[in-house]
């Protein structure tokens, strides 16, 4: 019974009883026990599962990374080991199946299958056959393709003798409440960047041809430049450029000449080294960034999550503590700010943008000004709205005297790399889920008068 118990999970009850049914037979009771559970899994299939946990999963090296919405029934059960672990496995599951796009074999897009469905009637092995024999043929490979790409259809990673479907119902039946799979999101690092093919040879050619073709700057231009680059002669104390180096992050060089331009004022001389690190951000923004983390960050209570992909230009800095702990500070940026729906302002849909420019156009508050004064009102309101709902425009929440655009910027000048914010995605558990509103009293006696 014990061994039985070990290996399904099922109540000592239910267990003594598939024995007593099965004759002892530990597998036979192990299949009566999964039959028994998928059926006590069915009748709560009716249930409203609106609680739960948003969970993640980072495979080694941060190239993969899944975040997964499992739902309950009660808050109780959310935060019980079980259920947890059964979120977890299924998160690591999505990561382990890059053919997965869906959960169940019915969130096929049904275009694709029509298509698919065309396709496979036109095949040539198909063709001498009745009509009759080839759609039965055709119905099972759509099937079959459709199977593929289902979550729930898939052998479960960690016993392969049932299926992910079976897990859950099993998992349902064993807990006592509706456990279902809401939805997932999986990022690989990179897909969809085109790499640049470098042909270091010809590039060096062709910088040599560069440099051949450039006239002989003047003698007094670089004078004047390192007259102006120059610091003045203002004694540095060690105890700032250390205080300095700490808050910005910067190289001890770069910290002391920042002194030494603003009279060892630590203020003006960050202001200063922002500024030099935005200058240096900027050059590198035409580099490609194909490298980087795919990073998560789930908020205490598994209620909210983030997964978030970091790029930049090569995996030796993907893989520096100052380049992760960017990435974690992103992702918990995007946490904070639930009213944030994309990275950048040019990112906003254009067709919202319109139709809140046409709303604001015809607002009663300035249908009395002129034309031209309107449309300059409206703008800015539109603009204001926008910036709202991007990430880059707000500020950072560790240090509010920058925005996340500039903080990316000086990490970019620090690092020395191109680095960019790709794309993100945010759950909040149970959003979007129409919770039952029960009246007890009125269950009770509807019960008692039945």
């Amino acid at each position: 019974m014990k061994q039985l118990r070990d290996s399904t999970g099922a109540g000592m009850m239910d267990c003594k009883k598939a024995l007593q049914e099965c004759e002892g037979s530990i597998e036979e009771a192990t299949a009566w026990l999964r039959k028994k559970g998928m059926a006590s899994a069915d009748k709560k299939a009716s249930r409203i599962a609106a609680e739960g946990a948003v969970v993640s999963y980072i495979h080694a090296g941060s190239r993969i990374g899944v975040m997964l919405e499992l739902n309950c029934e009660t808050d109780f059960v959310a935060r019980g080991d079980r259920f947890k672990e059964l979120a977890q496995d299924l998160a690591m599951q999505v990561a382990a199946c890059p053919e997965v796009e869906y959960i169940n074999p019915s969130d096929a897009d049904q275009e694709m299958v029509e298509r698919e469905r065309a396709i496979e009637m036109q095949k040539e092995d198909l063709l001498s056959k009745p009509e009759n024999i080839r759609e039965k043929i055709v119905a099972g490979r759509i099937d079959k393709l459709v199977n593929e790409k289902a979550l729930v259809t898939k052998d479960y990673i960690k016993d392969t003798s049932k299926t992910v479907e079976e897990l859950v119902k099993e998992a349902t039946a064993e807990i006592g409440e509706k456990i279902s799979i809401r939805r997932f999101t999986r990022y690989n690092l990179g897909e969809g960047i085109e790499k640049r093919n470098e042909d270091f040879a010809a590039e060096v050619a062709a910088q040599t041809q560069v440099k051949a073709a450039e006239p002989e700057p003047k003698k007094e231009e670089p004078k004047e430049e390192k007259k102006e680059e120059e610091a003045p002669a203002v004694k540095v104390d060690a105890k700032l450029v250390k205080q300095l180096r700490d808050s910005t992050g910067a190289g001890m060089m770069d910290c002391k000449k920042a002194l030494a331009q603003n009279n060892n004022d630590i203020e003006e001389a960050t202001a200063w080294l922002r500024k030099k690190g935005m200058a240096s951000a900027d050059k590198k923004a035409s580099r490609i960034a194909a490298e980087g983390a795919v990073v998560s960050y789930i908020h205490a209570g598994s209620r909210i999550g983030v997964l978030l992909e970091l790029n930049c230009e090569t995996d030796f800095v993907a893989r520096g503590d100052r380049f992760k702990e960017l990435a974690q500070d992103l992702a918990m940026q995007v946490a904070a700010c639930p009213e944030v729906e994309y990275i950048n302002p040019s990112d906003a849909d254009q067709e919202m943008v319109e139709r809140e420019r046409a709303i604001e156009m015809q607002k009663e508050d300035l249908l009395s000004k002129p034309e031209n004064i309107r449309e300059k009102i409206v703008a800015g309101r539109i603009d204001k709205l926008v910036n709202e709902k991007a990430l880059v425009t707000k500020d950072y929440i560790k240090d509010t005297s920058k925005t996340v655009e500039e903080l990316v910027k000086e990490a970019t000048a620090e690092i020395g790399e191109k680095i960019s914010i790709r794309r993100f995605t945010r759950y909040n558990l149970g959003e979007g889920i129409e919770k039952r509103n029960e009246d007890f009293a009125a269950e009770v006696a509807a019960q008692m008068g039945k």
